[in-house]
């Protein structure tokens, strides 16, 4: 087993990644900005070293002094959670020039997946269904209205590299293309480093559905059911997760899950990761991306699998076989996770800081929370503005959609602008209810006349 690691990161991943360890009996090292000196992973961990200013730049980005924070602390493995340096395969090759384990996939299989048009073309290769699209990255706007001319109406425009719906736009008409392609390109940029876009025809009211799946370094691979993650805002972002889908036909799930394992394979996967699809009315499915790492919403897999994925990542890096295979894999009652951001939806979710001055948290059975608040810790501008992830699990959705009310209702945070008000009356709406969302559910909701909530 691993005997020390350093958590490449902050707020609530760093919180769950270090209690982890320690569960495990692992010394936690963790890294800070000077923002975030109070911050709860900092308390939680064994040790931690301060890696710079304020902002992400200086700090939980600044490869130099993450690297330097490892040395200083003697880890021998890096868990990077998500986000910041979590698939950018140049750190994970720095990580191994020192001699250090990344608690994660190879740089080869991050650099497969991290190019929108490579994970593509191995998804082709492996047999997956794929979005009709451009073959790789398009060098122009001229050709941009070629391919969306040749696929039809509506279509997207994606950044090659990066996710977290940053780089993407919509375009119904050629006429739109211009502006578009400026914004996502500058927008890419800006978040990856990297302006190149591809263009994929654009599936009219998808579900968003996505397999989590688990690979050791013996060859073993297996599937860990779906999640429903089709709740998100207009840029793209997750809000409110589900697993299983409670619709999803038995056969479509296995079909599902044989091809992101194969996908996986393709690319020699190592360690959690997560295929994405889009599911279309018929339940027909089209690969979406992968993404290299731990998703922030890996709780409810946790919740209805009885599995720790934490624990299972660690296990996997210091060389461990998986313990289980695809048949013990067994998919037991309902869980569901909202997202509580500091966030303002009825100003196009701007983020909003400040103090928390009280934290009451919902609890009871089936009720999880993954957080790193507390009343007295300031928010700041420089990160994220997720603040809590809020988990229920039920024996069926039903129950579980009732028991997220309750627990929204007695969730209240003091000081600091919150979106739970918002979360109560999306959990209230029939559509939701019902289980009948897809990617446009979000917008439809903004569009209507505030609920009572």
């Amino acid at each position: 087993m691993l005997k020390k690691v350093l958590i490449a990161n902050r707020g609530e991943i760093a919180c769950r990644v270090i209690r982890g360890c320690k569960e495990l009996g692992i010394r936690s090292v963790a890294i800070y900005s000077k923002a975030d000196q109070d911050s709860l992973h900092v308390q939680l961990a064994d040790e931690s070293v301060c890696v710079g200013a304020g902002t992400n730049t200086d700090s939980y980005l600044n490869l130099a002094n993450v690297l330097m924070a490892c040395q200083i602390s003697g880890a021998d493995a890096v868990h990077p959670g998500y986000g910041y340096f979590s698939e950018r395969a140049r750190f994970v090759e720095a990580l191994d020039s020192i001699g250090v384990t990344f608690v994660g996939p190879p740089a080869s299989a991050i650099q497969a997946m991290g190019d929108k048009a490579l994970a593509k073309h191995a998804a082709v290769v492996a047999g997956c269904p794929v979005v009709p699209g451009s073959e790789g990255a398009v060098p122009s706007e001229a050709e941009a209205i070629q391919v969306a001319e040749q696929i039809g109406y509506p279509v997207l425009l994606k950044a090659v590299a990066g996710g977290g719906g940053r780089g993407i736009r919509r375009v119904d008409s050629s006429a739109e293309i211009a502006g578009a392609w400026k914004m996502a390109r500058a927008e890419a940029q800006a978040s990856f480093g990297n302006g190149e876009m591809i263009v994929e025809k654009f599936v009219v009211e998808p579900r968003h559905v996505e397999i989590q799946v688990l690979a050791d370094k013996h060859g073993n691979c297996v599937f860990l059911g779906e999640r429903e993650c089709s709740v998100q805002n207009p840029r793209h972002q997750k809000i409110v997760e589900e697993a299983p889908f409670a619709l999803l036909p038995e056969y479509v799930r296995r079909k599902m899950g044989e091809a992101a394992v194969r996908v996986a394979k393709q690319v020699g996967y190592v360690n959690a990761g997560t295929v994405e699809f889009l599911l279309d009315k018929n339940n027909d499915f089209y690969f979406l991306e992968m993404n290299t790492r731990l998703q922030v919403e890996h709780p409810v897999t946790e919740e209805v699998t009885g599995l720790d994925l934490v624990h299972l990542m660690l296990r996997i890096a210091a060389g461990d076989e998986l313990p289980f295979g695809q048949e013990d894999v067994v998919l037991r009652g309902h869980s569901i996770e909202a997202r509580v951001t500091a966030q303002d939806p009825d100003r196009d979710f701007a983020p909003c800081t400040g103090t928390i001055t009280e934290w009451h948290a919902p609890s009871g059975k089936g009720v999880r929370m993954e957080t790193f608040c507390y009343a007295g810790l300031t928010i700041s501008p420089y990160y994220d503005p997720l603040l809590a992830k809020l988990i229920v699990t039920a024996r069926t959705r039903p129950e579980a959609v009732r028991k997220l009310q309750v627990a929204l209702d007695e969730f209240y945070v003091g000081g600091v602008a919150t979106n739970i008000p918002w979360l109560r009356r999306l959990c209230a709406h029939p559509r939701y209810l019902s289980g009948d969302v897809s990617t446009q559910f979000v917008k439809d909701f903004l569009e209507e006349a505030p609920l009572e909530g």
